[in-house]
């Protein structure tokens, strides 16, 4: 085994056994940590310098697209103006290994004159930030995967991980849903898979219809006319009573044109699916359990208000 693989499998262990200490070590401050972030009437300002700050701006990312208004200020810029950019109704989560970084002076002072909620995300608790801030979440006492040159390694994976549970655990303080996510991801595969069946589906006239009785030559006009390979058999309640494919003309090509739909169709479909469910769970019920199928019909309380052909998903990069 070459001497690489054996580095990256260390520095990955080294890495999870930090992150077992640190989960295990998680207390009541970082439920205090939480409760501030969910109090917030503002945003969550993240902050830091060097590899803390791109960790910073990272984290800040995370809370935003998670539906928690966050924004990253650079510990520098922050004495030269940017400190404009924090209000009274903000929360403050700066991130330093050390604790004494000086260019996070003016950050904290600032939050103690005009007393902005301080979460601080260091490996001192007894340094300047952990002895400023409301809240310390201190990272678990583990050795940089470097070694002796002790640049930050563990340690940032450490705050993204503790980033990652504050995010995680205010996201499902505050409810937030697949379809939340989807508003603030709406390009890229991402996106595609979280918007709803509603978004890609053939609504009104373009939806396949019959009635039960009406003759296989009208079914045929109506299957041809809408080009889905099937149609939908209405029952006398407006809901969906069954569906005539390709498969049931086939099963019924004796006397096919003197029967009528109700007659050929197969009743209650067992794969349907609601206007307001994702594209991706439409994905998934089209190909799994078999048998796999290529169009849907969309019920909203038994009634059909649309249909949808695997070819829309894949048109919208759902697949």
């Amino acid at each position: 085994m070459s001497a690489a693989i054996e580095t990256g499998r260390r520095v990955l262990r080294q890495a999870a056994g930090a992150l077992e200490q640190q989960a295990a070590a998680l207390d009541a401050d970082f439920a205090r940590a939480v409760d501030l972030l969910a109090a917030a009437r503002g945003r969550i300002i993240c902050t830091g310098i060097g590899k803390s700050g791109h960790v910073a701006r990272k984290i800040a990312a995370t809370f935003a697209s998670t539906g928690a208004p966050a924004s990253f200020v650079h510990a520098n810029e922050a004495s030269h103006g940017d400190l404009g950019m924090i209000s009274r109704d903000d929360v403050i989560l700066a991130l330093s290994k050390s604790g004494e970084n000086r260019e996070l002076a003016d950050v904290l002072a600032y939050s103690r004159r005009f007393e902005i909620p301080l979460i601080a995300l260091t490996a001192a608790r007894d340094s300047a930030l952990g002895r400023t801030a409301d809240v310390v979440l201190e990272l678990a006492t583990a050795a940089e995967a470097t070694g002796e040159v002790n640049a930050p390694t563990t340690s940032t994976t450490l705050q993204i991980a503790l980033g990652d549970a504050l995010a995680v655990a205010l996201l499902e303080r505050r409810g937030f849903t697949a379809g939340d996510f989807r508003t603030f991801h709406p390009g890229g595969k991402l996106g595609a898979q979280l918007r709803t069946v509603a978004d890609l589906m053939h609504a009104g006239e373009d939806v396949p219809l019959i009635a039960p009785d009406a003759p296989m030559s009208e079914a045929l006009l109506v299957m041809t006319e809408k080009r889905f390979g099937c149609v939908g058999v209405l029952g006398a309640d407006g809901r969906l009573a069954g569906v005539l494919t390709d498969g049931d003309l086939r099963r019924h090509m004796a006397g096919l044109m003197d029967r009528t739909a109700g007659q050929v169709m197969t009743p209650g479909p067992n794969k349907v699916v609601g206007p307001r469910q994702l594209a991706s769970e439409a994905l998934a019920l089209m190909t799994d359990p078999p048998p796999a199928v290529n169009v849907l019909f969309v019920l909203d309380d038994g009634r059909p208000v649309g249909i949808l052909h695997v070819h829309d998903l894949l048109r919208a990069g759902v697949m």
